[in-house]
């Protein structure tokens, strides 16, 4: 099930150390649950249409500017209106101070004001990025996400299967944990996932026999990622002698998630494969495939070539 998050403007003041101007009666329960922000240039003119409200509006020296220009009286109405919208929160870049009238409607509409030191642009595009991760559309999957080699391998397969035991098995050879079991994945763009794991479980792995380990503990920090960008889905599955399996890589498979197709190897394991080096050769080769090489090409290429000579000889 996707999960359209929403993210507490507490939150977002704690993230960017904002200072709270004034806080309203609901302020511990505002949520913004758009991912931009804007500038109310047009509205504190009086244009409102395709006003959006669900955005925090943010005032920098260009629209500070203009309000000093108007009487109190305009004032005050300029911002009695801009506030009748409901807006969640109104934050005031460069350590700008709150106009009185600006603070009298507030109070009147029961709208929080913030404050950044920060420039205007700077802030904005903070925000913004803060908001585009935090909100993304999100899913999770049962499987295990590793960093190896720099390409973010997301093992599914059937419990039991031997992920976890491939998952410590790369982390004695160097390679880093971003989750075990289960794998948050938030849709950062239209073609780019990027997977983490529940506060609850994150650094844990189950091994069973064993229990439960710490990596971050057992192996160090530097064997854990708190997320990590997917690159390629590998999905293990149980060796059948009645299969037929691709031998030399020329069938390309995928995997849709949230709308994105991500590149999937299908890994048949039995007693005597090394998983963990089948995996390490999986993501230099991914990694390769995504540079333009692509080896099981050249290779039919090639026998086709060499064919092609004997029957010219012939």
């Amino acid at each position: 099930m996707i999960d359209m998050s929403s993210v507490a403007l507490t939150a977002l003041v704690k993230e960017f150390q904002l200072e709270v101007a004034y806080a309203a009666s609901d302020y511990e329960k505002i949520r913004l649950t758009v991912e931009d922000v804007a500038r109310p240039g047009l509205q504190l003119a009086g244009y409102f249409d395709h006003f959006e409200p669900m955005r925090l509006q943010v005032m920098g020296n260009v629209e500070v500017s203009y309000i000093e220009k108007l009487t109190d009286e305009e004032q005050a109405i300029t911002f009695d209106r801009l506030f009748s919208y409901k807006i969640p929160a109104l934050l005031i870049a460069r350590d700008i101070a709150v106009d009185p009238q600006c603070l009298e409607m507030a109070k009147k509409h029961n709208i929080t004001i913030l404050r950044s030191k920060e420039p205007t642009s700077t802030i904005v595009s903070a925000i913004i990025a803060y908001l585009k991760a935090a909100l993304a559309p999100s899913i999770t999957r049962h499987g295990v996400l590793m960093e190896v080699y720099g390409e973010g391998l997301l093992l599914i397969g059937e419990s039991g299967i031997g992920k976890s035991e491939a998952a410590v098995e790369l982390l004695k050879r160097g390679h880093r944990l971003i989750a075990d079991d289960a794998v948050e994945i938030r849709k950062v763009s239209e073609n780019s996932l990027v997977g983490s794991a529940p506060e609850l479980i994150r650094n844990y792995v189950e091994l069973r026999g064993i229990g439960i380990i710490n990596v971050a503990k057992l192996f160090g920090m530097g064997a854990v990622r708190s997320e990590n960008e997917i690159n390629l889905v590998v999905n293990i599955v149980p060796w059948n002698t009645h299969e037929v399996y691709d031998r030399l890589g020329l069938e390309d498979q995928f995997m849709e998630i949230l709308g994105v197709e991500l590149p999937m190897n299908t890994i048949p394991i039995r007693p005597g494969r090394n998983l963990a080096v089948i995996l390490e050769v999986a993501a230099m080769n991914n990694r390769q495939r995504k540079m333009g090489y692509n080896p099981a090409h050249e290779f039919t290429e090639q026998i086709d070539r060499h064919f092609e000579m004997n029957k010219a000889e012939q």
